[in-house]
């Protein structure tokens, strides 16, 4: 009989509860039909959707339709890939035939996409059923996911803090159980800070792992903000995490960066080391989010890693460079054209990240890209020695909904201070995974792993050994589920 994490046979839990390896599984050995569990996910959809607004382009049509097609193709004894079946969802800003890239600006709402993007592509191709597209803030350059066009979306664990951002939809609905996985892109946390504050795992890949590309872009991205960004999946499981990452990362040829790179190079001989990393003075932490790391610590030690304390390179100067690097771009090639358009709470998050960031002249600008690979260099090197860190995704609690906004210093406060080992590691482009370490006061922390570059197979080990032992928190969130939809 088939099992979901907590041990228990698939027959007697939800169908929207299983994960997408076992869903995947079930559908293959035609235990179930992949119309019956897309039928389940859009009940799913409906019930718990209206109390999140993650979900804010409703695909249910076509996933039937796509559903009752990959049932035909099983019928008729055709070759199944890995995700056959497997209902997804995907973020609004990346490009879906047919549907509209708003990337949660009103003036996007009718930028339709001529053409899937490769991240849409791979999913599809490997058989996915994508359920709908996830909110986002706009232009998805806010940790908090809010816009004019479809609203702030919730945090399934509670109301008053955030679910994040940017891919803060894709968090919300795939930890309230619509989907198996969700797609989500990262520049600065955007899939770190929603997976921890969901109580989800994600990893965010070394650069050129997985394609990206939109068909629907008039031009192209600035060459930092390509070499920062990166799509990565979101799920409740960290194998599932795996299986999205090998289908999300297949050759595409239209994005040039793309890495041919094996997902599982030969292992390491004996205990891998881990560096807890010390926390700059400067950082005021939380002594009891900290003791959430030191927990997740213990577990790694506990499954046989080396772990210690260790002084890692510093992360201020990598934080500074991509704060620097990043809002140079935004205010030399896209912020006239961002105003134009943004709303007011736009105006006032994009004046507080300016506000933190030195925009620096032509000069200024090349020494900071040159100096980048002076301190990747000494990460790389760090990292042949310790292969994996252990860090915070931030230092502090989860803020409440739209704390970028409180104070003309809100951002720089929480992307500088709090979120400085997350945003720091965006600029370096290596693999960073984030898994949930527990409750704290009943919301979810998250830590991360980082490796060197195409190493996410290290960072989702390290994570599925903190998962065996915290478990699947999106079965606690189902749990006590009834009073938070009722309220």
């Amino acid at each position: 009989m088939a099992h979901d994490g907590r041990g228990q046979g698939l027959a007697t839990i939800p169908i929207w509860q299983w994960s997408a390896v076992a869903t995947a599984a079930a559908i293959r050995n035609g235990r179930i039909s992949a119309e019956a569990v897309t039928q389940a996910h859009i009940e799913r959809l409906r019930a718990a959707n209206p109390a999140l607004n993650a979900v804010v382009v409703d695909m249910t049509a076509q996933a039937l339709e796509a559903a009752r097609a990959a049932d035909a193709r099983q019928a008729r004894g055709e070759p199944l890939d890995a995700l056959h079946g497997v209902p997804v969802t995907l973020k609004i800003n990346i490009d879906v035939e047919g549907q509209a890239n708003s990337n949660g600006v009103v003036a996007f709402r009718d930028t339709l996409a001529p053409a899937d993007s490769p991240v849409a592509a791979n999913l599809r191709a490997a058989g996915a059923i994508i359920l709908g597209l996830t909110n986002t803030p706009e232009f998805s350059l806010r940790a908090f996911t809010d816009n004019a066009l479809h609203g702030l979306t919730l945090n399934p664990w509670d109301p008053a803090i955030t679910c994040g951002g940017s891919s803060g939809g894709a968090a919300a609905s795939v930890a309230s159980g619509i989907g198996t996985i969700a797609h989500g892109n990262d520049i600065g946390g955007s899939l770190r800070g929603p997976a921890a504050w969901n109580g989800i795992c994600t990893i965010k890949p070394t650069q050129g792992r997985v394609p990206a590309f939109n068909p629907s872009a008039p031009v192209e991205r600035p060459p930092m903000a390509q070499l920062m960004s990166c799509q990565g999946p979101l799920a409740r499981e960290v194998a599932d995490v795996r299986l999205a990452l090998e289908v999300m990362g297949r050759r595409d040829v239209r994005d040039p960066w793309w890495v041919p790179a094996p997902l599982a190079p030969a292992g390491s001989a004996g205990p891998v080391k881990v560096a807890v990393a010390k926390i700059p003075g400067d950082m005021d932490a939380d002594g009891a989010v900290l003791g959430m790391i030191d927990r997740a610590a213990g577990y790694l030690s506990d499954a046989g890693y080396d772990v210690s304390q260790v002084e890692v390179p510093d992360i201020s100067v990598a934080w500074k460079l991509w704060a620097d690097l990043l809002h140079t771009e935004i205010a030399t090639v896209q912020e006239a054209q961002m105003r134009e358009v943004a709303s007011p709470d736009f105006h006032r998050a994009l004046d507080g990240m300016l506000r933190m960031a030195t925009v620096l002249d032509l000069s200024g600008y090349m020494q900071a890209i040159a100096r980048r690979s002076r301190v990747l260099r000494e990460w790389l090197a760090f990292l042949e020695r310790y292969p994996l860190i252990l860090a915070p995704v931030s230092v502090k609690r989860t803020p409440g909904v739209n704390a970028d906004l409180a104070h003309d210093h809100a951002v720089g406060d929480i992307l500088g201070h709090d979120m400085r080992f997350t945003c720091a590691l965006s600029v370096l482009g290596l693999p960073v995974a984030v898994t949930p370490a527990g409750l704290l006061d009943g919301q979810p922390v998250g830590v991360q792993l980082i490796g060197s570059r195409y190493r996410e197979d290290i960072c989702l080990d390290a994570a599925a050994a903190i998962e065996a032992r915290v478990g699947v928190l999106a079965h606690q969130l189902w749990a006590r589920e009834a009073g938070y939809i009722a309220a």
